[in-house]
């Protein structure tokens, strides 16, 4: 469990906790977002990412936009990877203004998997655990184009994508990021791997639930050669309804039970765990995070949908040891002073989310004095 230190009169958002070795002034985190502004061939992060980044620095941690771990990974046009010299470089840039402007930031490792499209591989289809379509969207060059049936990831693809990780990991780490989180929800591969409609494999990473997840056991083994545990984070989205292959029945979610039991072994700086979308019919945000203290021991960031006051409330209930924002912090580069102060919040452009450039971007103001 996290130290956590006490703040008087200090509405729960604000105080401050340790999240492993992460040491947090207050448990304000900024989501990971994706928002397509490396439009650049080699698909590095640029001085637009820095001023974004460093306007939210005022976050408890800032988890960066997911980042591909190598070129087969790639799923979402202008997204930045971390796995070249020229994207590290970016990278350094974004984390020592992020720490100049006193602030702490994690790098997102991720990759598409099956859920990409051959515009994005020079016509070669991308791989994922099992030859299934897994009937998702990815956005080309082109515009959104429909996932196609992929080819089935061999063993040795398998092991050199594990070791594209361990590499991306040693890339966050020469970059300067304070530690990392395993992007493993919503339809990316390692969502594929957990997931027994797109997994029918025989070998060590399928047949199971067990087995079914040794693919996210490796990669976080892999990166932890890198970093140690306590700087690592997991992001899973069990509640996660998507298209015909994800869908948040009792056997799934019973499946997402066993994983957080393992992982409460595996020493973690944090799991990242995203709560049900509110009115689909399934539990309610208090009820799911309720069941996510009941089967992992360790520190709990909560995502999804969360307010001030609903965020306030999942602390004080000691339901999660941090809350992350993700729309909220578009708009509201300074969200923790809004929260400390009882500012409103600003809303923000949907037109411009991936858009590209300035706008939408790096131009929303502070509150005055702020």
């Amino acid at each position: 469990m996290p130290h956590q230190t006490s703040v008087p009169s200090a509405q729960p958002l604000l105080q401050p906790v340790q999240l492993g070795a992460l040491k947090l002034p207050n448990r304000v985190v900024m989501a990971p977002m994706t928002r397509s502004r490396a439009s650049n061939e080699e698909l590095a992060p640029t001085a637009l990412h820095a001023t974004h980044y460093t306007q939210r620095a005022g976050a408890g941690l800032i988890i960066s936009e997911g980042t591909w771990v190598s070129t087969d990974a790639i799923g979402f046009i202008n997204v930045p990877g971390i796995y070249t010299d020229a994207q590290t470089v970016g990278w350094t840039k974004v984390t020592e203004a992020v720490h100049s402007a006193g602030g702490r930031i994690v790098s997102q490792l991720g990759h598409a998997g099956a859920a990409s499209h051959p515009d994005h591989h020079g016509g070669r289809l991308p791989a994922g655990p099992s030859a299934i379509n897994p009937h998702e969207m990815s956005y080309t060059p082109d515009g959104p184009k429909d996932s196609l049936t992929p080819r089935a990831l061999t063993a040795a693809d398998i092991a050199t994508t594990i070791d594209t990780y361990r590499q991306a990991a040693a890339n966050a780490l020469r970059a300067g990021f304070d530690g990392l989180e395993i992007h493993a929800q919503a339809s990316h591969l390692v969502a594929q791997f957990l997931n027994p409609r797109l997994n029918q494999r025989t070998d060590a990473y399928g047949g199971s639930s067990e087995k079914r997840a040794q693919f996210l056991f490796d990669v976080v083994d892999a990166v932890g050669s890198v970093w140690g545990s306590d700087r690592i984070g997991v992001k899973l989205s069990p509640y996660w309804n998507h298209g015909p292959a994800f869908t948040a029945d009792s056997e799934t979610l019973a499946e997402y039970d066993l994983l957080l039991k393992r992982l409460s072994d595996t020493d973690l700086a944090y799991l990242h765990l995203v709560g049900p979308e509110p009115d689909t019919g399934t539990d309610d945000t208090f009820t799911a995070f309720t069941h996510y203290r009941a089967h992992y021991h360790g520190a709990v960031i909560a995502n999804l949908g969360f307010t001030q006051a609903s965020g306030n409330e999942l602390l004080e209930r000691q339901l999660a040891d941090a809350v992350s924002f993700g729309a909220p912090f578009i708009a509201n580069p300074d969200l923790v002073d809004r929260f400390t102060h009882g500012h409103p919040l600003a809303a923000g452009s949907r037109d411009t989310y991936f858009a590209g450039g300035a706008e939408g971007y790096t131009d929303y103001p502070a509150v005055a004095g702020s």
